[in-house]
């Protein structure tokens, strides 16, 4: 039996890692099952959904010049084909990090509540907001603050530009 990119196939866990899984396929080659690929939800601890020995259901999703094997467990398994949600234009959207009190919004609005639907330019800004955006926004953002708090702890401390009496 080849293994070929596409194909799932039965294999018996052989070690775990903190990345992963190495899986022994029936051909006596082993592959691994990144930590990304073995349950829809979040997974901190392989170890809590796989233990060595078990025999697990896997789909090969690449195989490498060098012989190395990509598995997934959880495209193997056999899920009802969902339709993608229709997006709401103009609607707000928040990306909520884990750990994080910080939010973004896809809409124009800025820290001061201001929703309306289009941005500082006149625009409307209820467009795709990509990575790039947010990422400068924030540099922006960030960069006002530290030199905000820079000027604020000087002056306190009798640093540059503060008055001497």
């Amino acid at each position: 039996m080849s293994i070929e990119v596409g194909s799932k196939l039965e294999g018996k866990v052989t070690g775990i890692t903190h990345f992963g899984a190495f899986v022994e396929l029936p051909d006596g080659v082993t592959g691994l099952v990144h930590i990304s690929e073995i349950a829809d939800n979040y997974v901190k601890d392989v170890n809590e959904f796989l233990k060595v020995n078990d025999m697990v259901t896997i789909k090969v999703i690449n195989i490498e010049k060098d012989g190395k094997i990509g598995l997934s467990i959880k495209q193997a398994q056999d899920r009802p084909v969902e339709s993608k949600k229709p997006t709401h234009q103009g609607s707000e959207r928040r990306t909520e990090h884990r750990g994080s009190e910080r939010r973004f919004e896809a809409r124009g609005s800025d820290r001061r509540g201001d929703s309306r639907g289009s941005d500082r330019r006149g625009g409307d800004s209820r467009r795709k907001v990509g990575f790039e955006d947010i990422m400068s926004k924030f540099l922006k953002d960030s960069e006002d603050r530290l030199t905000s708090l820079k000027r604020n702890t000087e002056s306190k401390r009798g640093g540059r530009g503060a008055r001497k009496g």
